[in-house]
Order: structure tokens, then sequence, then C-alpha cells
């Protein structure tokens, strides 16, 4: 924080200001909005001198070009820390949540969409020019290193985690075969190599400006496209891709040649690529590092394949697609069920692992919070125990507050679940969540499955609504799951 005031107060001579922290990036650099009277800037302290060196470099560059990037207003001598302009805090991410959360992008949406791939040539075309890739860290090309790199990032991060069975040997002559693929393809453009909302700044007056460059090199510029436009969690229809995509090369004509069909057959490999590569982040963050926002994410990335390959296989890679083909119903959203049946789903989870994926795609159900009952986790004599263990539930039913609880989820689920029965619908969730996913998660949950299980078990009504519901528990953190009815 000194240097930051330091560097601050000898750039603008200003001496009454606020400092306050930003939320944190994907990297380690920390941000900091400077307010004073009649304006603020931006602070970032970095703790990579060769990051914060490209970064500047890069934005310098493009400034000269007359690119939208932000200025960049100071920097300390030791080159750590820089101060630029406040763009302010709206990103691309956040104007089209709407459209991203509902699946739907409204005409407005849309139009800022395309108004960001229709800039992405600029960056890549002009901004190569006079550019020294030298510069750029850690890698200065698109080369078969990186490639390789990515893609086992992929076999050992998702793939190997996933427990499916594969043949390694075939495996990695797939992988050769798309890296010489991809590398056809390179060329002297800049590569920005994180080209997604987040990184796309709306100022207050409305304009883009463009962030976090500091990762790209020289290489092929389908990779932006597909990071964009294949990003997982932004669910863009096909016609959407299809609008962008178009966009963009209507966009990218101005600064070359463009052969359509052969760019478009490009571009679906660097789609695999990417998507390959995405997995891999995800299976380290989530499964490694049991991060929830990356394990939920990666069902959409599996939207992504089955879309890529339900519009035509590869054949050149003759294990690899088969190998995705197995991963995707496993990992991915299920596709809408026709049988008629509900099914029903209870889980019990530790808050600190996070609320389970509905891989229904539907969004999920109903999220109990147990954590207002008393733990009996606290207590030495059931620590070891679980909600499944006798003493613990003799525990639990001598508390007033868990009748009460019990009765009033069991209510709630029975009338969802009747509504759910006349509307045909086909997935229902309910969640029990406590602090370790041990105890009273456990007993909630195994109390709602017992109670459906009597209710929709012995029905015998018209519309045989026993046969119409399927009911299924599963202790995520005990690993233990069962048909309940």
């Amino acid at each position: 924080m000194d240097r930051i005031q330091s560097l601050f107060e000898t750039y603008s001579g200003i001496r009454e200001y606020r400092i306050a922290p930003l939320p944190a990036s994907g990297g380690n650099r920390q941000y900091f909005r400077i307010a004073w009277d009649s304006g603020s800037c931006i602070a970032a302290a970095g703790t990579s001198i060769l990051e914060n060196s490209t970064f500047i470099y890069l934005d310098r560059h493009f400034s000269r070009l007359g690119l939208p990037v932000p200025e960049i207003l100071a920097v300390s001598d030791d080159g750590m820390t820089y101060i630029q302009e406040d763009l302010g805090d709206m990103t691309l991410f956040d104007m089209v949540a709407a459209g991203r959360m509902s699946g739907i992008y409204s005409q407005e949406e849309k139009a800022q969409l395309r108004a960001a791939v229709e800039i992405l040539p600029a960056f890549q075309y002009i901004g190569a020019s006079g550019l020294d890739f030298s510069k750029c860290r850690p890698i200065s090309c698109f080369d078969r290193t990186s490639v390789m790199f990515d893609l086992n990032y992929f076999k050992y991060c998702f793939l190997k985690p996933s427990g499916v069975e594969f043949d390694e040997t075939a495996l990695e002559e797939d992988f050769r075969r798309l890296c010489d693929r991809l590398l056809l393809c390179c060329s002297e453009n800049f590569q920005y190599r994180d080209f997604q909302g987040r990184n796309i700044m709306i100022t207050p007056a409305g304009d883009m400006k463009f962030i976090d460059f500091q990762g790209g090199r020289m290489g092929p510029v389908h990779y932006d496209l597909a990071a964009f436009v294949w990003q997982a969690r932004a669910r863009y229809s096909p016609e959407l891709k299809e609008e962008l995509t178009e966009a963009y090369i209507e966009a990218q004509s101005h600064y070359a040649a463009v052969r359509r069909k052969d760019f478009l057959t490009d571009l679906r490999q660097f789609v695999l690529f990417r998507t390959l590569q995405v997995l891999g982040a995800y299976g380290f963050r989530g499964m490694f590092e049991r991060k929830p926002h990356f394990l939920e994410s990666i069902p959409f990335a599996m939207d992504n394949l089955r879309e890529l390959l339900s519009c035509g296989t590869f054949p050149e890679y003759p294990y690899l697609c088969p190998l995705l083909e197995e991963l995707i119903p496993a990992f991915g959203h299920r596709t809408p069920r026709r049988d008629g049946v509900l099914l029903v789903r209870i889980f019990s989870f530790s808050y600190k692992k996070g609320i389970p994926d509905d891989r229904s795609g539907n969004g999920g159900g109903y999220v109990f919070d147990c954590r207002g009952v008393p733990n009996p986790g606290r207590l030495s004599e059931y620590r070891e125990l679980t909600g499944l263990d006798a003493p613990v539930m003799e525990f639990l039913k001598g508390l007033p507050e868990t009748e009460e609880f019990a009765k009033e989820t069991e209510a709630l689920a029975i009338r969802h679940i009747d509504n759910y029965l006349k509307r045909g619908f086909t997935d229902l969730m309910f969640c029990f969540g406590c602090t370790g996913g041990r105890h009273r998660s456990v007993y909630f949950a195994e109390r709602l499955a017992d109670s459906l299980a009597v209710k929709y078990g012995n029905r015998t009504d018209a519309d045989a609504a026993s046969k119409r519901i399927s009911i299924s528990l599963i202790h995520r953190e005990q690993n233990l799951e069962r048909k309940v009815l």
C-alpha cells in the first residue's frame, strides 16, 4: 500500500484521497481504486515483473495504434506497481448477465456481443504491426510446446480424474495430429489469448475498452474467436454463435482476404482445442481445488462439445472423438427425457464444498440450510458418526426444532412434487446442507426420502403417480447413493 500511495502522490501531487481494494481477478495482481474530489484512477500491484512489464508494453503499444485500451498514467521505478485510468465497474460479462442466465439474449445484448467480436480483428491485425513479440511472456508464439501443454492439461487434470478408462498411447497420437493441424493455421497476428466478457470494460460513456491481454502472443486468429463465442457458460444458441462468427468474418475482411469456408473449417479445430483446454482448467480448479464454480461449469463445456460433434465428427482423430462421446453423457447436462417420469434427487452436502450441481440443466430446485439446528458434530461422542447412525438420529429427534424443520420441508416438497407431476416435468432436486455434510444434512435428507417413499410408493389414485416418480438419495460427502423409489 505504501508503494501505491507514493506512486500516486508523486504522479498527481494530490494528498487528500481514498483507497479501496477491488475484487480479485484470476491472476495475482491486486487492484485498488483511488478516488479524490475531482476524479479517480486504478492502481495495480503485481507479483511478477514479467507479467507487469508485458502488460505495460502491450498497453502502450496498442494505445499508440489507437486501439481501445486503458491509459497507463504512471509506473513505479521497479515496475511492480502502476496506475491506469479508471474504466468503471461494468464489464460486458455483467452487461449481458440476463441473457447468460436465461440463455435468451435481447437485441441490445446481441448488439454488444457483436460489437466486441467486430473490434477483435483490430487487435489481431493492427495490434501485430510493429509489435516486438519477444516481449510477450511467458510464451512469445503459439507453438507445439504450448499446444501440447494445453492438451496434456486436459488429459491429466480432467480425463484422468474422471475415472474413464483410456489408451494413453492412442490418445497421444491423436493429440499429435491435432497439434499438427492447429499449427497449419499459424500466422504473424496477435493472439489475445483471454478474449472474454470479463476482460471487456464498458465505460460510463458507453465505450468498450479491453484489458488483461498480457498473456497474448503471436498466433492464429481463430483461437480468440473460439474462446469468445464458445465460452462455456455464455449459453449462446447455435444461431447466435453463427451470427457472432459471421460478424467477426465481416470485420476481419477489412484487414485480410478471408476464404470463408476454409476459415470455418479451421475454426472448428480451434473450438475443439479450446474446449479441451477449458475442461483441463475446470478439472484442476474443480476436481482438485474443489471450487464449486468450476465444477458447475463442466456441463456447459460438455454442451459445447455435444453441439460441436453433432455438426460433424473429426475423422482425423479416431480415438479422441469416441472418448469425448463417452465423457459427454457422464459430465454434461442430460438431454430431456421423454418417459414421463419425474426424477426426484435428494442430496446431503457440505457448504464448504459447494451446493450440488444440477446436471439436468434445469437450474436445481430447493436448498435447505440445516445449520440452524444444533450440530451433533460438536459433541465428541457423535463426531465420528453420521446422520445414518442411530445415536445421531436419536440426538436430533430429541430437539424440538428438528420436527418443525422436517415437517415444513416435507410439506413444501410434496406440494412441489404434485405440481411437477401435473405439469409433466422431469427433474427436481432437494438439497440439505450443513457445515460438514455428515450429521444434520444426512439426517434430514433421509427423513425426506423416507416420507416421500411412503407417500408416493403407496399411491393408488387414478393417475398412478407412484409409477411416474423415481426418487434417489445421494449423500455426496459420504459418496453414497441409493434408489428410494
